[in-house]
């Protein structure tokens, strides 16, 4: 009986395992809301079908997402397996090693064949702390037709001059028809995405080389004096409340002339099925004011895996999946062309299929390529980044500014007195930090 019954326990244990390994690994992966990580979500299928493991979804909204994201991982909460990030996190993180380091995917991976950009501000010490998804600059997208209907001609390149103009010449609210859509949401991914470009192109600086915080300065007031007048008088009703999703919603609707925003939503906006003004959109590069430098950002989403997590194995098994040439190739196949995720893969460019179903291909290519984060300003700074400080207070630091200036944007604030408050706070910020006395 005895022999039997540890037949019986072996027999059981051998069931267990067996069932475990039909079921597969469960991941928690944490994404943000936009179109691009909809279709993966949707696309995933085909990965769990072939590994047996299962996905957890947490979509958020971008600012939510940065903070769920930023508390796990600081405090080793373990909660994600998976987490979208993006070219400011990772370089912190990795070097803090609260991210495991990407560098063992498969020969068929094709490292060389990310832009070399893209892999550079995902790396530390030349390792892979994140796998982008896609990558992005920004330009202006601008209704042709509407051009054409006011006698207007977009310049390859426009000044913020000719912006102002042209908004006032569109702008027809009793139409439901805005002069300019802009980011005005609060959040240093949000807003302060928009607005420290501005900032660039207008001459100014976050810090001077000193660390100094400059939001006091002629520069700031000008470039703000700008936006919050182009916006209150030229933009959509509720501008203060409309980020990314938000503006590309109205802008695919017909309800803006014109859209300062990232290259990757050219993949929406371009898309019949997704947009009534896909045939009637082109698009011109960043403004530019005083500065020529630093008026198109340079972002990546990129996936990553939390130190914390213990199913590290599946999760890389799952990003090599999701941001290989294949996976672009799926996407082009099943959702069409015009939705590959863009700026990642050189391969993708080099595809007469992607180029001739995204008119922005080239455009998008250019602009990624151009964008530098260590030469972003045309005054001297201690830092790198175009649209971000790459140091770990400035996630905090954009985040009370992009509040402040959505409070500009609402009449809560006027200019003078939402950077004097703005300035004061970073500089308490910047003390206790150590970067300044």
């Amino acid at each position: 009986m005895k022999i039997v019954g540890k037949f019986l326990a072996v027999l059981f244990t051998l069931s267990i395992v067996a069932i475990s390994a039909a079921q597969g690994t469960e991941l928690t992966i944490a994404t943000v809301n936009n179109s691009d990580m909809i279709i993966m979500q949707e696309l995933s299928s085909q990965w769990e079908a072939e590994t047996g493991n299962k996905l957890n979804w947490l979509i958020l909204e971008e600012n939510v997402l940065r903070q769920r994201v930023t508390t796990d991982i600081s405090t080793g909460g373990g909660q994600f397996d998976i987490i979208t990030i993006g070219a400011y996190e990772t370089p912190l993180w990795g070097k803090l090693g609260w991210l495991n380091s990407l560098d063992d995917f498969g020969d068929d991976y094709a490292y060389e064949d990310l832009f070399p950009s893209v892999r550079n501000g995902l790396s530390v010490d030349g390792s892979l702390y994140s796998a982008p998804f896609y990558a992005e600059s920004s330009f202006t997208f601008y209704r042709h037709d509407l051009f054409e209907a006011a006698g207007l001609t977009m310049p390859d390149q426009p000044s913020y001059d000719q912006i102002l103009e042209f908004a006032k010449v569109l702008h027809d609210p009793a139409n439901e028809l805005y002069g300019v859509c802009l980011r005005g949401k609060a959040g240093w991914g949000e807003n302060m995405a928009y607005v420290s470009t501005l900032v660039n192109t207008f001459g100014g600086r976050w810090f001077d080389e000193d660390w100094n915080p400059q939001l006091d300065s002629p520069e700031w007031n000008a470039a703000l004096s700008y936006y919050v007048d182009l916006l209150t008088n030229y933009g959509p009703p509720g501008a203060s409340s409309n980020g990314h999703n938000e503006n590309r919603a109205l802008f695919a609707s017909g309800n803006c002339a014109m859209w300062v925003d990232a290259t990757s939503a050219a993949g929406y906006i371009f898309n019949p099925d997704e947009s009534t003004v896909a045939d009637k959109t082109s698009f011109a590069e960043a403004p530019i004011a005083s500065c020529p430098r630093g008026s198109g950002w340079f972002w990546a989403w990129a996936l990553g895996i939390p130190s914390s997590s213990q199913k590290v194995d599946a999760a890389k098994s799952f990003i090599e999946w999701a941001t290989s040439q294949e996976y672009v190739d799926l996407v082009g196949e099943s959702k069409g062309w015009v939705a590959a995720p863009p700026g990642t893969r050189l391969s993708t460019y080099a595809k007469s299929d992607y180029v001739e179903a995204a008119p922005f291909a080239g455009f998008t290519e250019s602009s990624i390529v151009a964008a530098d984060p260590a030469n972003a300003t045309c005054q001297a700074v201690p830092y790198t980044g175009v649209q971000f400080v790459a140091i770990p207070e400035f996630q905090a630091i954009g985040t009370s500014v992009g509040q402040t200036v959505a409070a500009m944007v609402s009449g809560q604030l006027t200019v003078e007195e939402g950077l004097a408050s703005a300035q004061e706070a970073t500089v308490n910020t910047m003390k206790q930090a150590g970067y300044i006395r």
